[in-house]
C-alpha cells in the first residue's frame, strides 16, 4: 500500500527542469484559492485521493510574504479499511521567486508515524531539518510540494522531444535529483473533457515496487496552468493511475478541445 503514497509523492515533484538556476515567469501560473483534487486508481479500483491547495499565508520569512501550499493524501474505500493513510504536507514559498522557506509533513500510514520539518536557506545552499543539516548543489532546492508549483511557472517554450532535465529536491534525509524526459504533445480524454497536454516521463528506480522496464508517464495541461491531469506507471503487480478529478480557482481556462 505504500506504493500509493510513493506514486502520489513522485508525481507531485515530477514536473521539473534543469538543475542550474531557473527563471520563472513574471507571474506564477497559479493563484490563491486554487484547489486540485486527484484520485489514485489501482487497476479499476479507486484506492486513494489527494487534494492540493494554494493559500495566502500570514507567515513571513526574512520579511517576505509567502504562499502556503498544502497537500492531503488519504486512502479510500476498501483500501482505507485494511491500510489507512492520512498524510499531510505544507510548504511555504516566496511569492516572487517561488522558492521554499519552510516545509513540514505529517505522515500517518497504518501504525507508522513520522513528522519532519525543514528550513531552506537558498543563499547558503543549506537545508536544516530535524534530521540534520544538508548542503545543496545549487541555490534552488525544493521540497516535493514546492517543486511542483515552481516547475509549473517555468518557461518551457524551448522544450524539444527527447530533452532531459533535472530538479533538486530534499526528502527525509537527503537531497536528490529527479530526471525528466519530455516525450511530446498529446490530447487525452479525462473526466473534465479532452485536454491538450504535454507528456513527460520522470525517472524511477526499479526494485521492490516497479518493474525493471517500468516507465512513469505524466500528462500536464498545454495551457497557462500547467496542471498535471494524469500519471500512470506499471508496478510489479498491475498498474497505478492518478487522474485529476476536479479543479477550481484556476488562473486560466483549461486547454480543452
Amino acid at each position: 500500500m505504500k506504493t500509493l503514497t510513493l506514486l502520489f509523492t513522485i508525481v507531485i515533484g515530477a514536473f521539473g527542469l534543469r538543475a542550474q538556476t531557473l527563471p520563472v515567469k513574471k507571474e506564477p501560473v497559479f493563484r490563491d484559492g486554487e484547489v486540485l483534487n486527484y484520485k489514485l486508481r489501482y487497476g479499476f479500483i479507486t484506492a486513494a485521493e489527494g487534494t492540493l491547495k494554494v493559500q495566502n499565508s500570514d507567515l513571513k520569512f526574512d520579511g517576505k510574504p509567502t504562499y502556503r501550499l498544502s497537500v492531503d493524501a488519504q486512502t479510500s474505500g476498501t483500501f482505507d479499511i485494511f491500510y489507512k493513510i492520512r498524510d499531510h504536507y505544507d510548504s511555504y514559498i516566496d511569492k516572487t521567486d517561488l522558492l521554499p522557506y519552510f516545509y513540514q509533513e505529517n505522515i500517518r500510514e497504518a501504525n507508522y508515524r513520522r513528522q519532519d520539518k525543514a528550513r531552506f536557506n537558498q543563499d547558503s545552499k543549506k537545508v536544516v531539518s530535524n534530521r540534520g543539516t544538508f548542503t545543496a548543489p545549487t541555490n534552488q532546492t525544493f521540497d516535493l510540494v514546492s517543486a511542483y508549483y515552481f516547475a509549473r511557472s517555468l518557461d518551457i517554450s524551448k522544450l524539444r522531444t527527447g530533452d532531459k532535465f533535472k530538479l533538486n529536491y530534499f526528502l527525509q534525509d537527503e537531497i536528490s535529483a529527479l530526471e525528466i524526459e519530455y516525450i511530446g504533445k498529446e490530447t487525452i480524454k479525462t473526466k473534465l473533457g479532452n485536454i491538450r497536454c504535454l507528456k513527460f516521463s520522470p525517472s524511477i528506480k526499479p526494485g521492490r515496487i516497479f518493474k525493471k522496464d517500468s516507465r512513469l508517464y505524466l500528462w500536464v495541461t498545454d495551457d497557462g496552468n500547467r496542471v498535471p491531469v494524469k500519471a500512470q506507471v506499471e508496478i510489479l503487480v498491475g498498474a497505478v493511475t492518478m487522474e485529476l478529478k476536479s479543479a477550481s480557482g484556476l488562473k486560466y481556462a483549461l486547454a480543452k478541445e
